[in-house]
């Protein structure tokens, strides 16, 4: 398998509840579904996170509501996890021999 074309570790499971792989370049329609599905998974993550920075501030919150909500916090950070091991798979492995004169100290890079 060349660099162009690597296994990505999808935002699905089989129904057996096993990870799902896709082997190519990212450019074709499953790639095109994965992305728009890790989006929204994303998406979802950062609005959930403001849900429970209000509920944290509420001293009315309930037991179960905060319950509900730690659920929901799990499996988005399941997600969210899944995401950052498929993106970071795809990531090119660096040599020893690079260095790392693009970094600049404020944290930008430059080319």
């Amino acid at each position: 398998m060349s660099m162009a074309e690597t296994a990505r570790l999808l935002p699905w499971s089989t129904l057996d509840g096993n990870p799902c792989f896709l082997r190519g370049d990212g450019t074709g329609y499953l790639s095109r579904v994965a992305d728009s599905i890790e989006s929204v998974q994303l998406g979802m993550a950062g609005e959930l996170l403001g849900h429970a920075a209000d509920m944290l501030a509420d001293d009315r919150a309930m037991p179960d509501q905060l319950r509900f909500a730690l659920a929901r916090m799990s499996e988005s950070l399941r997600d969210v996890h899944r995401i950052a091991e498929s993106r970071g798979a795809r990531l090119p492995v660096r040599s020893a021999d690079e260095d790392d004169d693009s970094v600049v100290q404020s944290g930008e890079m430059s080319e």
